[in-house]
């Protein structure tokens, strides 16, 4: 596949190249990152030829938009789509004690759920301070699941967005501050709720659609398809297992894999060995393979990590590797793959 191809998505006026950058990890997820190795890993992801970058202000408490900022800084706004997430807003931390968990670091931010209007609204303007920049492509409401909030909770966020910060998203939208409404998705069957809002324009989706996932095939895919819906595709390694196999150490869903996954992932690496494939390359490239599917978003720590994923996105993949994981029961019978 070609770093510099192209997708429009869903049904915006919004492209974006095959290939992302994902900014996690220049927040200093699981490890530390130095401003030199940022700005490098950033360079590196420009000159393959990526066009487009996701971040979010929960991305080291605000340090990767700052430094996704820096990186764009010197090149044209037209040149390239940009991403951000609403949720949650900044402030600074009081507390000498700060605990910055997850992020190895990041900047000494306290960080505030919020998905009423004004809460919106704070979060896209702290988000153009930190970038430096005045518009988004596309903002995705983040992490509105379960993975963060019991029901009751994420029940209240829910009215909340639905009662006042879903006509903020419009404002912004309609005023071409944002060019797309989006929202990330953790877990499989919150689609529809987002559905029920209004005209929602993409989905982010971060673990239910990988090598290892689909069942978002069976009924969310179709019913966002009938809408025009674009999907980007974040975590397209399973959180790490599908980046270099069940080596240990290797994460599932942000944790330890139970026993079936790891042997599904051993069974799948075992195809691609096959064919000289690596495990990575069939794990970045396998979205891509659903007409919906706009970009994956594969995020890097280092130049060298970031050259891989760009190495694994242009390795070629023989379609009878897909025919095999299909037959061996590895992969859905109806799962699109690429050409």
């Amino acid at each position: 596949m070609d770093p510099t191809g192209t997708r429009r998505l869903g049904a915006t006026d919004v492209t974006v190249t095959e290939l992302g950058f994902g900014g996690a990890s220049i927040g200093e997820l699981f490890v530390r990152v130095s401003e030199h190795d940022a700005q490098a890993t950033l360079a590196a992801a420009w000159q393959a030829g990526v066009r487009y970058f996701d971040t979010a202000p929960w991305y080291g408490r605000g340090l990767s938009e700052v430094r996704t900022g820096a990186g764009l800084r010197d090149h044209d706004r037209t040149d390239y789509a940009l991403s951000t997430k609403v949720g949650r807003w900044l402030r600074p931390s009081s507390d000498e004690r700060y605990d910055g968990a997850p992020w190895l670091g990041g900047s000494p931010n306290e960080v505030v759920f919020d998905y009423t209007y004004d809460g919106i609204m704070r979060s896209v303007e702290g988000s153009r301070l930190r970038l430096g920049i005045t518009r988004f492509d596309v903002a995705f409401i983040h992490d509105l699941d379960r993975l963060y909030f019991d029901a009751a909770t994420m029940d209240a966020h829910f009215r909340d967005l639905a009662g006042s910060g879903w006509r903020a998203l419009e404002e912004l939208r309609s005023s071409g501050q944002i060019g797309a409404i989006g929202a990330g998705i953790n877990d499989l069957g919150l689609i529809p709720r987002f559905l029920d809002l209004g005209d929602i324009d993409a989905f982010l989706i971060a673990m239910p659609y990988t090598l290892l996932d689909q069942d978002v095939l069976d009924a969310e895919f179709p019913a966002c398809e009938a809408r025009g819906i674009g999907f980007v595709i974040g975590a397209v390694f399973a959180s790490g297992i599908l980046a270099k196999g069940p080596i240990p150490g290797a994460k599932y869903a942000y944790a330890d894999p139970p026993p079936e996954v790891i042997e599904k992932t051993r069974r799948i690496a075992a195809v691609c060995e096959r064919h000289g494939v690596p495990l990575a390359a069939a794990a970045l490239q396998f979205p891509l393979g659903h007409r919906s599917v706009a970009s994956v978003i594969p995020g890097a720590s280092g130049p060298a990590q970031q050259a891989r994923n760009v190495a694994a996105f242009q390795h070629r993949i023989p379609a009878d590797l897909w025919s095999e994981l299909k037959h061996e029961g590895l992969l859905r019978e109806d799962a699109p793959v690429p050409d």
